[in-house]
């Protein structure tokens, strides 16, 4: 996932940053409520975890500015202020979940992935079109079939099923992690090579012939199909 992770704290933000990205997730770390606020206004990202006491703009106002401009991005707070009282606020202003300091970072880790499933699960319950359509390449869901320039591909059913995905999802980062679980059912595994395998295949098919790219690598984060 992307997450953009909100923390003043010299030691706790690298460490909290570090720790999600040898879990497979692409982390940016900020120590400005204002300097969050902009990032997340301008990028979509999949996870957003906030302090609440922190320079510039506290994470509740970030949280509040955002859902007031209509961004869905789960978000969690993560604070000293465990009171009842503080609590209900942080919901009320749109929060999906809520760890007071001190944690365990077993406990985040958990939280952050419970997220991650719960966003992707909504976003599969939208309607899915069975022809997705992209350029001049198209898959359609019931025949089977995958077409580029009026040429049929002949594609197995991981590259299928993988191609899928990111037509699913045109534009945005799509991390490693988030295809191990999604198209192959596996946890983060750091020493698999199934991803890459797999995507170099499936652009030795529907990118290699052709005259543009359709899948795209940003190095040390994923991949994005598309523009």
């Amino acid at each position: 996932m992307r997450i953009l992770l909100l923390e003043d704290d010299k030691h706790l933000g690298p460490w909290v940053a570090g720790g999600l990205r040898e879990e497979g997730h692409v982390v940016d770390h900020f120590e400005d409520g204002k300097d969050a606020l902009m990032a997340a206004m301008g990028q979509e990202f999949d996870l957003l975890i906030l302090d609440r006491m922190v320079p510039g703009l506290d994470g509740l106002s970030v949280l509040k500015s955002l859902r007031a401009s209509k961004n869905t991005s789960p978000a969690l707070f993560l604070t000293a202020l465990g009171e009842v009282d503080a609590r209900v606020e942080g919901f009320d202003a749109g929060g999906d979940d809520y760890l007071t300091k001190p944690f365990a970072f077993a406990e985040l880790s958990a939280r952050v992935n419970a997220l991650g499933r719960r966003r992707d699960s909504s976003d599969s319950a939208e309607p899915a079109s069975t022809v997705l359509r992209f350029a001049d390449l198209t898959l359609d869901m019931l025949s089977r079939s995958c077409i580029r320039q009026e040429q049929e591909i002949d594609l197995m059913a991981k590259e299928f099923k993988l191609l899928e995905y990111f037509m699913r999802r045109p534009g945005r980062l799509v991390t490693r992690t988030m295809l191990l679980e999604q198209v192959w059912d596996m946890s983060f595994d750091p020493t698999t090579s199934v991803v890459e395998t797999h995507i170099s295949r499936l652009r030795s098919k529907i990118d290699k012939p052709f005259k543009e790219a359709l899948i795209r690598t940003r190095r040390g984060e994923g991949y994005v199909f598309g523009k």
